[in-house]
C-alpha cells in the first residue's frame, strides 16, 4: 500500500501547476534517458550474440553511468516532493489534500497542466479530472 509519510509536501492544484516548467524539464530527461538505457542494453545483448564482448562491456558501462544520470533526476523530483511513477511514459505524482484525505494529483509528460486526480491506491487507471474536487 501506497502512503504519504506526514512530513511529505502536499501540493495543490495551482501549485502543482506552477511547477511544471522545471518539473516537465526533469521529467523529459528521465525520459531521454530511460530510453537510451534501453537502446545501450539491446545493443549490448546483440553485442555479446555477436561475440564482442568488448563492446558489449562499453554498453554496458554507459548504461551504468546513465542509472546514475537518472537516479539524480529522480532524486531531484524527490527533493520537489513529487513521485515519479513510470520513468518511460514520464508519469508523476504530486501527494495533495482532498476532503482531508492524501490523494494523487497525476500528470503525464505531454500534458498542458494537472488535470487529474487519483486516491493513493488507484493510480493511473484510477484517474479522475480535478474540475469540481479542488
Amino acid at each position: 500500500m501506497t502512503s504519504v509519510s506526514d512530513d511529505k509536501k502536499l501540493f495543490d492544484v495551482d501549485e502543482a501547476n506552477r511547477t511544471l516548467p522545471l518539473v516537465s524539464r526533469i521529467v523529459r530527461d528521465i525520459v531521454d534517458v530511460n530510453t537510451q538505457m534501453r537502446d545501450a542494453h539491446l545493443e549490448a545483448q546483440r553485442l555479446v550474440e555477436d561475440g564482442d564482448s568488448e563492446q558489449a562491456e562499453k554498453c554496458q558501462d554507459r548504461m551504468q553511468e546513465l542509472s546514475y544520470q537518472r537516479d539524480e533526476f529522480v532524486d531531484e523530483l524527490q527533493r520537489l516532493g513529487i513521485e515519479l511513477k513510470d520513468p518511460n511514459l514520464g508519469l508523476i505524482d504530486f501527494p495533495a489534500m482532498l476532503d482531508g484525505r492524501i490523494v494523487y494529483l497525476c500528470w503525464k509528460l505531454g500534458e498542458e497542466k494537472i488535470s487529474h486526480w487519483h486516491e493513493l491506491t488507484a493510480g493511473f487507471g484510477g484517474r479522475q479530472p480535478v474540475d469540481g474536487h479542488f
